[in-house]
């Protein structure tokens, strides 16, 4: 059964605090719809209207582009483990870059990892629960160190490089404006 709230409980707070992996779906007015999957301990709950992750390098910047020309994001959690509640987060989103105003305040929730490119802030204007019973159980036996090994390796001028190169558009061609002033 699938329940609306407006703001976040405190025990969807906890739910939330116990997921190992986070999806995050975006799409401009025109174009694709972006679906991505996101890890490695990088989402926080910042009140119980506001969430934010601490998005790293990848392959596109699709979400960064897609809030700068719409806007939409939704947020999507889901429990693996043994109660199952599927949590999805409706609102508005914004990144914020190093270069930004607001950085300073909003990075300090988060550990700092190699290839940060950006933080995307949820505004939340509506949050709904489901049950999840078709989802299967299990375990995460351990967190990828994949990326983390990747972005050191190419060192900050690489990662510079990459974004200028990977980063800039999206694949329907939409700015993102990831390395603007």
């Amino acid at each position: 059964m699938a329940h609306f709230y407006d703001k976040l409980t405190p025990e969807l707070r906890e739910f939330i605090t116990r997921q190992h992996v986070f999806f995050v779906a975006s799409a401009a007015a025109n174009g694709r719809v972006n679906l991505s999957p996101k890890g490695m301990d990088t989402f926080r709950v910042l009140d119980d209207g506001r969430v934010a992750y601490l998005d790293l390098t990848g392959s596109g910047n699709e979400t960064a582009g897609h809030l700068l020309h719409d806007g939409r994001l939704t947020i999507m959690l889901c429990s693996f483990d043994e109660k199952p509640l599927i949590l999805r987060l409706y609102g508005r989103g914004r990144s914020v870059r190093p270069r930004d105003p607001a950085w300073p305040e909003l990075i300090v929730h988060f550990t700092q990892l190699p290839g940060q490119r950006q933080i995307i802030v949820l505004d939340i204007e509506s949050l709904q629960t489901s049950c999840g019973f078709g989802v299967p159980q299990f375990t995460v036996p351990t967190e990828r160190q994949t990326l983390i090994e990747w972005t050191a390796k190419k060192g900050p001028h690489g990662i510079q490089k990459y974004w200028a190169e990977k980063n800039q558009k999206t694949i329907d061609g939409l700015d993102t404006k990831l390395l603007e002033s």
